[in-house]
C-alpha cells in the first residue's frame, strides 16, 4: 500500500493529504520520468540537427528536395498524432493509460532511428522515396510514443508544483540527450570510419540506449490521476468540440508551433553556421554544448524563478534574453567568441520556455475539464503536438528552402556572399521574428493566475 505524503509546497499547492493525485513525486519517479526525454531526445535532437545535412551532404539529396521532404513528412505525420492521442484516451490496461505506449514502441522507436540514418544507394529517385519512408517512419513513431510520454506527465500527479518539477526534470535530461548527440555525433562517425557506414554504427548504439531508457520510464513510473467524474468513452467529434473551447489549451497550440519553427531552424542552421560563416564544421559541438549546456544548469534553479513569479511570466522574461542573445550576434557574425556568448544568452533564455511548457499544457487539461466537463489528455497533446510537428517541419523546410534560394549546394567548401547572407539571417534574425510572436501570444494567458481556484473546484467534485 503506497504511502500518501502532503504535497510539496509550490506556486499553487493545494494540500489534500488522502489524495492520491497530488501525492509529492519521489526522486527514483522523477528521474524514471526523465529517462524517458533522454531516451526521445537522442533520436528527436538528431533528426532536428543532423537529418537535413546528412541527406545533402552524406546522401547527396539536393537542400530543395530535402526542404519538401521534411515539411511534407512532418505535415503527414502531424495529422497522424491526432489519431494517435485518441487511441491513447481509448486505452484501458493493467498498466494504464501512457505507460503501455512506452513499452510496445521503446524497441520500434530505436529501430527507426538507425533506419533514418541508413540511407542505402538506390540513385536519386530510390534515394529520395527511402528518405520519404524512413524520415516519415520516425516521425509517427516519435509520435506514438512521445504523446504518451507527454499524458504521463498528467497522469502522475495533479499538484501543479509536482508537474513543474517533472517537467524540470524531463527538460533536464533532454538537455543532456541534447547535449550527447550534437557534442559526440561527429566524432563518433568519425570513430566508426565516417560516411555512411559511420553514421550507421553511430545510430545503432543511440537507437540501442534509446530503447533501454524508454523501458527503464515504463518500470519506474505509476498512473495516480483519476477523472473528477467517471465518464463514458466521449465521442471525438464531441471532444473535439470541447478542445476548441479551451482558449488556453489554444494559446499554447499556436505558442508551441512558433515555439518549434524557431527551435527546429536553429538547431538545423547550427552545422551549416559552423561550417559556412566560422569556416569549421567541428564547431558544431560547441555550439550545440553552449546551446544545451546552460539549459541544463539553468533549469536547477528554474523551480525557484517559478515560485517567485510564476510559469508565464518566466517565459516572458526567457524570450527577452533570447531575442537579446540573437542581436548581439548580429555585431560579428564570424566572431566565435561572440557567437558563443549569444548563444549562451539564448539558451538561458530557452531554460523557462522548454521548462514550462509541458507543465502549462497540463494545467490546461484540467482546465479544459473544468470547463467542459470533459477530461481527454490525449487529445490535448496530440493536437498540440500537431502544431509542435508541423512547427518543426516547418522550421527544418525554411532552412533547406532559404539556403536553396540562395543558390546552396551540398558539399561545397566556399559559398557565396548570398549563402552567407542566408545562413546569418537563420541564426540571428528569425528567432528575433519567432521571440515578438511568442509575447504577442502569452500577453493573453493568464491560467497561472485562476488554476488554484480550478484545481480546487474539481477535488471538491470528486468529494475528497
Amino acid at each position: 500500500m503506497e504511502t500518501i505524503k502532503p504535497a510539496g509546497s509550490g506556486e499553487t499547492a493545494v494540500h489534500h493529504a488522502v489524495n492520491p493525485s497530488m501525492v509529492r513525486i519521489g526522486t527514483k519517479e522523477r528521474l524514471s520520468y526523465g529517462f524517458g526525454e533522454f531516451a526521445s531526445s537522442l533520436i528527436w535532437t538528431a533528426l532536428s540537427a543532423f537529418a537535413a545535412y546528412y541527406y545533402t551532404d552524406v546522401a547527396g539529396l539536393s537542400a530543395a528536395a530535402v526542404g519538401t521532404l521534411l515539411l511534407i513528412a512532418r505535415l503527414l505525420d502531424a495529422f497522424a498524432d491526432v489519431g494517435i492521442g485518441i487511441l491513447v484516451d481509448k486505452t484501458r490496461s493493467r498498466h494504464g493509460k501512457a505507460r503501455p505506449w512506452l513499452l510496445w514502441l521503446a524497441v520500434p522507436y530505436g529501430v527507426a532511428g538507425v533506419l533514418l540514418f541508413s540511407v542505402p544507394d538506390l540513385g536519386p529517385v530510390g534515394t529520395l522515396v527511402y528518405a520519404y519512408i524512413s524520415y516519415l517512419l520516425v516521425n509517427i513513431i516519435f509520435s506514438g510514443i512521445n504523446i504518451p510520454f507527454s499524458v504521463l506527465n498528467v497522469m502522475i500527479t495533479q499538484e501543479p508544483y509536482e508537474r513543474s518539477m517533472l517537467n524540470v526534470v524531463r527538460t533536464i535530461f533532454a538537455s543532456v540527450g541534447g547535449i550527447v548527440i550534437t557534442f559526440f555525433t561527429m566524432p563518433l562517425v568519425r570513430f566508426f570510419g565516417g560516411g555512411k557506414l559511420g553514421w550507421l554504427l553511430t545510430f545503432v548504439m543511440f537507437g540501442i540506449i534509446s530503447t533501454g531508457f524508454f523501458l527503464l520510464t515504463f518500470f519506474g513510473t505509476k498512473e495516480r490521476v483519476k477523472p473528477s467524474v467517471v465518464q463514458k468513452d466521449v465521442p471525438v467529434k464531441r471532444a473535439g468540440k470541447a478542445l476548441l473551447r479551451n482558449k488556453y489549451w489554444a494559446l499554447l497550440a499556436v505558442f508551441a508551433l512558433f515555439t518549434f519553427i524557431g527551435n527546429a531552424a536553429a538547431t538545423g542552421i547550427n552545422v551549416y553556421y559552423a561550417q559556412y560563416v566560422l569556416h569549421n564544421a567541428e564547431l558544431v559541438g560547441t555550439i550545440g554544448l553552449a546551446s544545451l549546456l546552460p539549459i541544463l544548469i539553468g533549469l536547477f534553479f528554474l523551480p525557484l524563478v517559478i515560485k517567485r513569479i510564476g510559469k508565464r511570466n518566466a517565459c516572458l522574461i526567457g524570450i527577452s534574453l533570447t531575442v537579446a542573445g540573437s542581436l548581439a550576434v548580429a555585431a560579428d557574425p564570424a566572431n566565435i567568441t561572440l557567437v558563443l556568448t549569444g548563444t549562451v544568452i539564448k539558451a538561458i533564455g530557452t531554460v523557462p520556455i522548454v521548462g514550462t511548457i509541458f507543465a502549462m499544457l497540463a494545467d490546461t487539461v484540467d482546465y479544459g475539464e473544468w470547463k467542459t466537463g470533459i477530461r481527454s489528455e490525449g487529445l490535448v497533446y496530440s493536437a498540440t503536438t500537431f502544431g509542435s510537428k508541423a512547427g518543426t517541419g516547418i522550421g527544418a523546410a525554411v532552412v533547406s528552402w532559404v539556403l536553396a534560394w540562395s543558390g546552396y549546394l551540398g558539399g561545397q567548401t566556399v559559398v557565396s556572399a548570398t549563402v552567407q547572407a542566408s545562413i546569418q539571417f537563420l541564426f540571428i534574425y528569425l528567432p528575433v521574428i519567432v521571440g515578438v510572436i511568442q509575447v504577442v501570444i502569452l500577453a493573453f494567458y493568464k491560467l497561472d493566475k485562476e488554476y488554484p481556484r480550478i484545481i480546487q473546484q474539481l477535488n471538491e467534485a470528486k468529494n475528497i
